[in-house]
């Protein structure tokens, strides 16, 4: 994947919201963009630390806590607002969680942050992806991860009421197995729209992520914080989707970082199960049983 992606016409810039951006690869992405000249979108849960990256960098920053759904629907609207197009939108908010809690909502942590969150706010951007990609192709891409792997995906149970929690590490596998099944299904819907939908695992990084459990601290304490990638490596893989001219494969595909079809959960080569989750997850938010294609 390499090459640059040539802006709108009469516009040199291209629109870039990075969810997840106040810290990890999200920021280190979102400096790395907006040092090449695009307009980034930092969106962030902690709003001292999101304005101070966007300020940092000269973005424009976007406050909202993907555990609760009605700043999901309020970011949307500001982002509507405040920015005419959009040709990428990277989903890269997620959280792994070591105790099982709900939020206000009624649903479980890790699968509203990491896969209804994300997923409310591509329906609630989606005319305006496809309006941006008139002009310019448009991109959608999610940060999942080879945990994947180990999830369970059950669509009576995507709030995890009827399975041992175990520290979170199953209800986090399965919630990016939901993220690659998401991006596949995204991919169908918006086929001949110029909108091209990736998912890609980074590697595992060094950063906050997952402060809560136990596993990753005891990682981190007995390799003095050196236990995974950098974050400018972890990041690698994002910015070579966002930025190439074409990631040579086909939409919907998860890349292991640089990688196209990596290895997955066998439930992520279930199409009808991408179709039955895509349901579901529209029940859940109470979007209704019909979703906008191209």
């Amino acid at each position: 994947m390499s090459g640059e992606r040539p802006g709108p016409a009469g516009d040199e810039r291209r629109t870039i919201v990075i969810t997840g951006a106040s810290s990890g690869i999200g920021e280190h992405a979102a400096q790395t963009l907006a040092a090449e000249g695009a307009r980034v979108a930092v969106v962030g849960r902690n709003p001292e630390r999101t304005r101070a990256v966007a300020d940092r960098i000269g973005a424009e920053p976007f406050i909202a806590d993907f555990e609760r759904l009605d700043d999901v629907r309020r970011l949307a609207s500001e982002l509507l607002a405040r920015l005419d197009r959009i040709d990428v939108l990277a989903h890269n908010a997620g959280g792994l969680y070591s105790r099982r809690e709900t939020t206000v909502d009624g649903h479980e942590r890790t699968i509203q942050t990491n896969h209804l969150a994300p997923f409310l706010l591509t329906r609630l951007l989606h005319d305006r992806l496809v309006q941006s990609a008139h002009e310019a192709p448009v991109r959608v891409i999610s940060t999942a991860s080879m945990a994947n792997l180990f999830g369970s995906l059950r669509l009576d149970d995507l709030d995890w009421l009827q399975r041992p929690w175990r520290g979170g590490w199953q209800a986090y596998g399965t919630s990016k197995l939901a993220t690659i099944l998401f991006a596949r299904e995204l991919g169908e819907r918006l086929t001949g729209t110029g909108i091209t939908v990736y998912s890609f695992h980074p590697g595992t990084i060094v950063t906050r992520f997952g402060g809560q459990s136990p596993l990753i601290r005891f990682g981190n304490a007995v390799t003095a914080g050196h236990y995974g990638r950098s974050t400018a490596d972890g990041a690698a893989p994002l910015l070579a989707l966002i930025g190439a001219e074409t990631p040579g494969a086909p939409t919907g595909t998860y890349f292991d970082r640089f990688t196209p079809n990596g290895r997955v959960n066998s439930q992520a080569h279930n199409p009808q199960l991408a179709r039955d989750l895509w349901a579901a997850t529209e029940r859940m938010l109470g979007l209704g049983d019909s979703a906008p294609e191209g």
